[in-house]
């Protein structure tokens, strides 16, 4: 792609086993400019650990590997790991599914989203305090100066996905990696969420990648979608066009959804061919 902000070929992630070294992620390569692509598939697709190769987050024993990881003409493959701290948060951000686990509980919503900008951005505590209610108020917090005194515990699970956008956002990066962020929210809140992300990222001019396994929202949401299965991409299609898939994995998601107004007595079931996999 002409203008790429990420270019990656052949990436692999690999674990030992007792019977061996077993490809998790095999042969993934894909292209992103200034878009938002959406990544589906089922639980053990491989798509949060393509997410996580990219931001050098697979700890040891796995190994990642690649014909090519470029963003923005950097290898990241051979970027030392005391420099990955300086793109990592900085020029590319990653937002988790569930704050729960992401924020830490004993420091202040405040306190947090300030350490992104002094780490990444300027040490200035008065600019890093009023650049951190900025933020807030750009997730669309109510009264963003009394939630920058909370602890996560007192944060709704919406308010949490939205103080962690914040924090990831907060040094404006390129790239916003952004892994089931909807998943543990109710689907109202999803929307709100969703809408954020879409403002801030339309606003900003940044590129978007949207893992999730609900294929309804990430063709609504994304411009193109990329589908895998088993650790492999099976099918890439303009977001547009999501029902006019090929593959026949593809078409088996695509028909066990559920549908506002849908008749059918029952969803099928999905029905797998051990040649997907190969």
């Amino acid at each position: 792609m002409s203008g790429a902000i990420l270019d990656v070929e052949n990436l692999r992630v690999t674990f030992p086993t007792y019977q061996g070294f077993v490809d998790v992620v095999r042969g993934v390569s894909f292209s992103l400019g200034r878009e938002r692509l959406g990544i589906v598939g089922e639980s053990g697709s491989g798509k949060s650990l393509t997410g996580r190769s990219i931001m050098r987050l697979v700890p040891p024993p796995g190994r990642v590997s690649a014909d090519r990881l470029s963003f923005m003409g950097l290898d990241l493959l051979k970027v030392p790991a005391k420099e990955m701290p300086k793109i990592r948060g900085k020029r590319i951000s990653m937002v988790l599914q569930d704050p729960k686990f992401s924020l830490n509980p004993v420091m202040t919503v405040g306190q947090q989203i300030e350490e992104a900008f002094r780490l990444h951005v300027a040490k200035d505590r008065a600019l890093a305090r009023a650049k951190s209610i900025e933020a807030l108020k750009a997730v669309k917090i109510r009264d963003p100066e009394a939630v920058y005194h909370l602890y996560p515990h007192q944060l709704s699970g919406g308010m949490g996905q939205r103080v962690m956008i914040a924090m990831m956002l907060i040094p404006e990066p390129q790239l916003l990696i952004a892994d089931e962020p909807t998943s543990a929210l109710d689907v109202t809140v999803q929307l709100q969420v969703l809408a954020i992300l879409d403002d801030l990222v339309r606003e900003r001019g940044m590129s978007l990648i949207l893992i999730s396994h609900d294929l309804g929202m990430v063709s609504a949401f994304c411009d193109r979608v990329m589908i895998m299965y088993a650790g492999k991409v099976v099918e890439t299609v303009k977001a547009s066009e999501l029902h006019r898939v090929q593959h026949p994995y593809a078409k088996g998601l695509l028909a066990s959804s559920p549908r506002l107004g849908d008749d059918r007595p029952e969803l099928p079931v999905l029905q797998r061919d051990a040649s997907w996999a190969r």
